[in-house]
């Protein structure tokens, strides 16, 4: 007779425990020998046994049914071949048809279509013990992970971007992996901006060095790029059955970004236009004023590109106006960014005199956030307490438990906001002002997906009124141009009415 063997592991830990794959084909084949049957393929397959669908097995199923003639197939012992009746039911009908025989080796059992009544019995029992060991197994380890997640700690792989490693004590720890933590980032903060699609962003961070945990690495998919997006993990949450609760691992992002990216990828219009592929300065950046609809382009006579309203609710008049003419006013407002080296110098004072106050106020805010902090902190040690008592149930523990770390987590943000704004303050203002005294060079000296992103950056409520283009500065430019309003230098165009007017003549 023919015999298929099947040799089976689901976890590391049968790995040493005698029952590896090679240790379970020896015993197999010297079992085959013994009983004068004749080998015709041998399966072995590393799987959970908890998954729903077992395709290797359902392979082996295959096999038998396609066979000719009856097969023996030859297993170590049931848990190794079925811990759910439903495989049961396809084995047996088999076994009834005469089709096959089963050789438990452990058991010493061998089930084929004539045995009787004790037999069957001998399989059942085993195969109901094998299976209340995997929902042993099952409820261990949602209790693993919960309690995992209660002490802020990850049950699973760590996302890209981090490491899973050993702490000093040999413990199992995250950490910030410090070949693509900082590439992670930059996903976030070039998808924030608003003008990279989530396949340029993908590609942008391929070419500057992030490739996936693989063993044969390769650029990021766009559904990665996506999935990483969207996880709160790097801003210090993660997500389990659909709740977050607060990490104790170093998170890579601030909450702010995070949701910047939310927004943007929310408000992102997933259909594509006839030039999507194609680039424009202007692209998506205007509306019209008079019906609200996208001010779309267009490329006319093999080159020269034109603006227009795409006219969705039938309300307005088909004007097509160049890029030239709609760039013009822009331009010229980049020319009249820069400040005179007495305004900086002025500018720069002021600061100074903001810094002194904006400290003190810091300190106090983050001091009265740390004793908040502590207070939760308290609280939650008190209530362990109480949980050893008795004096509170296990329910209670775990849900007051869950709202005091997430209210943990919240003044960990509060307190991490008051931090970067103090260190990053002068920083941000000298950007402003660097970027103010160059904006025309450097919009001029740049692609055009680049002076799309610095328009973006710069520019906010763009209107399209007539052949007139509207629109408002965003914070803290139109500050900088209140300022120049007020400080006008000699030939230098205005501020009016909160957005860009060039002055007469």
């Amino acid at each position: 007779m023919k015999a298929i063997i099947l040799a089976r592991v689901s976890t590391e830990e049968q790995m040493s425990e005698g029952q590896s794959i090679p240790a379970q084909l020896a015993r197999a084949r010297e079992y085959a020998s013994r009983k004068d049957l004749e080998i015709q393929s041998e399966h072995k397959f590393d799987e959970s046994s908890t998954k729903d669908q077992r395709k290797k097995f359902e392979q082996v199923v295959e096999e038998i049914k396609k066979a000719k003639e009856k097969v023996a197939l030859i297993v170590e012992t049931v848990d190794r071949l079925q811990r759910s009746f439903r495989e049961s039911v396809l084995l047996d009908e088999l076994r009834k048809e005469g089709r096959l025989d089963i050789h438990f080796i452990r058991e010493n059992l061998v089930i084929h279509k004539d045995s009787n009544s004790s037999e069957i019995t001998r399989w059942d029992m085993a195969v109901l013990v094998a299976k209340s060991y995997v929902l042993q197994i099952s409820d261990n380890v949602k209790r693993t992970f919960e309690l995992k997640i209660r002490n802020g700690e990850l049950p699973h792989k760590a996302p890209i971007g981090y490491l899973n490693t050993a702490d000093e004590k040999g413990g199992k720890m995250i950490k910030p992996d410090p070949a693509k933590a900082h590439l992670v980032v930059k996903i976030f903060e070039l998808y924030a901006v608003g003008t990279y699609s989530m396949a340029t962003v993908a590609k942008m961070v391929g070419e500057m060095g992030l490739k996936s945990s693989t063993k044969t690495p390769k650029m990021l998919k766009l559904r990665q790029i996506e999935a990483i997006l969207k996880n709160p993990f790097y801003y210090g949450q993660m997500l389990y059955k659909g709740q977050l609760y607060p990490h104790k691992y170093e998170p890579l992002i601030s909450y702010d970004l995070w949701q910047k990216c939310k927004e943007v990828r929310e408000s992102y219009k997933k259909k594509p236009t006839k030039h999507a592929s194609k680039p424009f300065i202007l692209k998506g950046l205007i509306k019209c004023k008079k019906c609200g609809c996208a001010i779309t382009p267009e490329i006319q006579k093999g080159k020269y590109i034109y603006y227009r309203c795409t006219n969705y609710k039938e309300i307005c008049k088909r004007v097509w106006i160049r890029e030239e003419e709609l760039l013009e006013p822009i331009k010229k407002m980049l020319k009249n960014l820069a400040l005179p080296q007495k305004d900086i110098d002025d500018i720069t004072k002021d600061l100074r005199t903001v810094e002194q106050s904006k400290n003190e106020f810091h300190q106090k805010a983050l001091a009265g956030l740390r004793v908040e902090y502590d207070k939760v902190d308290n609280r939650i040690k008190v209530m362990y307490e109480d949980r050893l008592d008795g004096r509170i149930t296990p329910d209670m523990y775990d849900n007051k438990l869950k709202e005091y770390k997430e209210k943990q987590q919240k003044l960990t943000i509060e307190m991490s906001k008051y931090q970067r704004a103090n260190q990053n303050y002068y920083l941000t203002a000298n950007k402003v002002l660097s970027l103010a005294q160059r904006a025309y060079e450097v919009f001029e000296g740049s692609e055009v997906e680049e002076k799309r992103q610095f328009l973006n950056f710069l520019l906010q409520n763009c209107q399209l009124d007539g052949r007139k283009l509207v629109f408002f500065l965003k914070s803290p430019f139109n500050s900088l141009f209140s300022y120049n309003t007020k400080h006008p230098a000699e030939g230098q165009s205005a501020l009016r009415g909160g957005y860009w007017e060039l002055n007469p003549g």
